[in-house]
């Protein structure tokens, strides 16, 4: 199973409280599609959106940050590349139908 943190103000929250914090962000984006806003309201935050860390997927909250729109994941700062490019002019391989 992969990890799934949560980061607040730059600080990790405890594993367990994470999972919790993430379920609780799961049901809320299916019933308010888009809504970091309101979750982040409902949990005490200024902000949250999703991320790309190290270990996988990731909340970043904020007590301070403003909220910026639902946008696909990003790689926080210092954080491999989620897709990286292999060497230019190099093709990768296609399967052709028959």
């Amino acid at each position: 199973m992969p990890k799934l943190t949560v980061i607040v103000d730059g600080q990790p929250m405890p594993d367990e409280e994470a999972r919790e914090f993430w379920t609780r962000f799961s049901e809320h984006m299916e019933k308010n599609k888009g809504d970091l806003a309101g979750f982040a309201k409902v949990e005490g935050f200024a902000s949250v959106r999703p991320a790309m860390g190290p270990e996988g997927a990731q909340l970043v909250v904020s007590r301070t940050a403003k909220q910026e729109p639902y946008a696909n994941a990003r790689s926080n700062p210092g954080s491999p590349p989620v897709h990286g490019k292999g060497p230019k002019g190099r093709e990768t391989p296609r399967k052709h139908k028959r």
